[in-house]
């Protein structure tokens, strides 16, 4: 792997004022996000697969808006929320992205191990195959980050499907910066099963943002 900085500024001395991100620290909201964000990937999972009665899905519905109703006036702006800042969950509080934890980060590569579960279902009980390229390109802006890359953005993302990806199953990714070529980083992947067979690998190229890109 080419050799990359540790500190984006090396480089990028306006890193930290591309495009108006906010600035995303990592969040320690307490136990009871973590139940909730359990509850509610339970609750995805159920979504898509219960049958049951009118009745049911009236007031399943009418809990829903409670909910809604409970957590609409602490709606905060992009970074305050601690889904997507806490790293010491699966999926780091992030209903957006699988379960996964996070288990090697530097710059020498990032590792991640989890599984997905039937709210990941295309058919036939195998993950839909457009839920891989969301997991790669999750595991790319952390590949990035962790190589000290300025902030970038996903400029192409090719997904090569090897086998199918069950569910229920534990799994592993795996990726690296491959190559550096200026404001280009070329990273790659590979999501294997327990036994380390390949099911999917991933390349992708991630640009480091231009001053004034969003």
């Amino acid at each position: 792997m080419t050799d990359v900085p540790q500190n984006p500024t090396d480089i990028d001395p306006d890193y930290e004022h591309h495009g108006g991100f906010p600035e995303f620290g990592p969040a320690s909201p307490g136990p009871g996000f973590g139940k909730f964000v359990a509850a509610m990937r339970r609750l995805q999972d159920l979504a898509v697969s219960s049958d049951p009665g009118d009745d049911v899905w009236d007031e399943a519905a009418e809990r829903a808006t409670a909910l809604v109703e409970l957590l609409a006036p602490s709606q905060a702006e992009e970074g305050k929320s601690p889904a997507g800042r806490t790293p010491d969950l699966p999926g780091m509080g992030s209903l957006l992205m699988p379960p996964w934890d996070l288990t090697r980060y530097g710059a020498d590569g990032v590792e991640m191990t989890g599984y997905f579960s039937r709210f990941h279902v295309g058919g036939n009980m195998a993950v839909h195959g457009g839920v891989l390229p969301l997991l790669f390109d999750h595991m790319f802006g952390m590949i990035s980050h962790a190589a000290g890359r300025p902030i970038s953005r996903t400029a192409f993302l090719h997904v090569d499907y090897r086998k199918i990806t069950p569910i229920d199953t534990p799994l592993r990714i795996s990726g690296r910066v491959t190559r550096v070529e200026g404001r280009k980083a070329f990273v790659a992947a590979e999501l294997c099963d327990g036994d380390g067979a390949v099911l999917a690998e991933g390349n992708g190229l991630m640009v480091r943002l231009l001053p004034g890109q969003p």
